[in-house]
């Protein structure tokens, strides 16, 4: 049994601790707002005020949040944040979060000048996943260290893919969810295209799923497109989607790549979000589209 400090209790932090905690590890968790945490304190696990109470005395500390802003914060905070805590001799962080490239390299030194081991671990998955452990996790790490932090990391996935070199795993988190975004616009106009010409989308939806263009990104917001439900059960909002096109943006241009396919749907998703639909699900940037024609 090891002590664990988990910061943030969005819907998959929460999903995650609470494997930890379900896999026998004495788990205190952080959020700026302490009732999201509260399933996992019914459940045993110890509410912690701020990062650094979270971190204090841990074997391991996991973040899981929003942006680069967010994981300053419960890391760097200067009375408060994690790494300002006394930590366990050789402790591990472990920062799940999509981050930039820039940051991530700029924690891990941090990190490792501290005197702790750091594992870059990006995940993908819904929520649902995260409560039953099926998450993939895409690692950037020494091999030594994933060793090490191997009796966390299998509490939360099915498959660990092991890319390297810290930061290795946030270079793939950021191209992959940046083809997602570039995936998501094109299904989009595709939809409102095929709407325009007078096509029933239904068909056309089923048609999509059934044929090469089909990816688990693409019938999934095609679906959503044409029930028009961009409202409820938001598994990714139109604003996050937007942080990841802009990281994954900035990563192309750091290594001499123009991203003009990236940036013409960060377009879309700016669009999306200076209009007030920012909250909404990833979906919504279809109603960009058509009345951007």
């Amino acid at each position: 049994m090891a002590r664990v400090g988990f910061l943030g209790m969005g819907a998959m932090g929460r999903g995650m601790a609470g494997r930890l905690l379900g896999g026998g590890h004495q788990v205190a968790v952080f959020n700026r707002t302490a009732e999201k945490a509260r399933p996992l304190i019914e459940k045993g696990a110890r509410l912690a005020l701020t990062p650094r109470d979270a971190a204090d005395g841990a074997d391991a500390v996991f973040a899981m949040v929003g942006d680069d802003e967010a994981s300053q914060n419960v890391w760097m905070g200067a009375l408060d944040g994690a790494l300002s805590a006394n930590l366990a001799d050789n402790a591990i962080i472990i920062e799940c979060s999509t981050l930039s490239h820039d940051w991530v390299m700029e924690l891990s030194s941090i990190v490792q000048d501290a005197g702790y081991t750091y594992i870059d671990c990006p995940v993908t998955g819904y929520p649902n996943m995260a409560e039953s452990g099926t998450l993939t996790l895409f690692v950037g790490a020494h091999s030594e260290d994933l060793t090490r932090a191997s009796s966390f990391l299998e509490l939360l996935c099915s498959e660990i893919i092991h890319f390297g070199m810290v930061g290795n795993g946030t270079i793939y988190k950021l191209t992959v969810n940046l083809m997602g975004s570039v995936q998501i616009a094109g299904v989009a106009e595709g939809l409102a295209m095929a709407d325009k010409a007078g096509l029933n989308l239904e068909t056309v939806g089923y048609a999509i799923s059934k044929g090469a263009a089909a990816s688990p990104q693409v019938v999934r917001n095609s679906e959503r497109m044409i029930a028009g439900e961009h409202e409820n059960n938001i598994v990714f909002s139109g604003r996050w989607r937007l942080k990841d096109t802009i990281y994954g943006i900035r990563l192309a241009e750091k290594f001499g790549q123009h991203p003009r396919l990236g940036k013409i749907a960060g377009e879309m998703y700016e669009i999306l979000t200076d209009t007030g639909y920012g909250e909404q699900n990833e979906s919504k940037i279809i109603d960009v589209i058509r009345q951007n024609n």
